[in-house]
């Protein structure tokens, strides 16, 4: 159609596949509040620590509790932005 590498990159392949890149943005930044909160859990800070140093070390299981919610709602927050801007990029549904 008389277009050059780079105009094939960017007005068809990247119009193409970018819901598909923020759908896996989102899955890898989950995956970063799951590892950061394991490895909280074995002394490297962040609301894994707190839940466990605080929470079940000392018996407190609010605190376990409450930092378990946290990351959910992370969690939860992170897929419903990520779903909503997906379904705004993608032009198939």
């Amino acid at each position: 159609m008389g277009s050059g590498p780079l105009e094939i990159i960017f007005r068809v392949y990247l119009r193409e596949g970018l819901a598909d890149i923020i759908r896996v943005s989102v899955l890898t930044m989950i995956s970063l509040i799951g590892l950061t909160a394991m490895a909280g859990a074995v002394g490297g800070g962040g609301l894994g620590n707190l839940a466990v140093s605080v929470g079940y070390q000392r018996f407190q299981n609010d605190v376990t509790f409450m930092a378990m919610i946290i990351i959910l709602l992370l969690v939860f927050v992170i897929q419903f932005i990520g779903d909503i801007i997906a379904r705004k990029v993608s032009h198939h549904a």
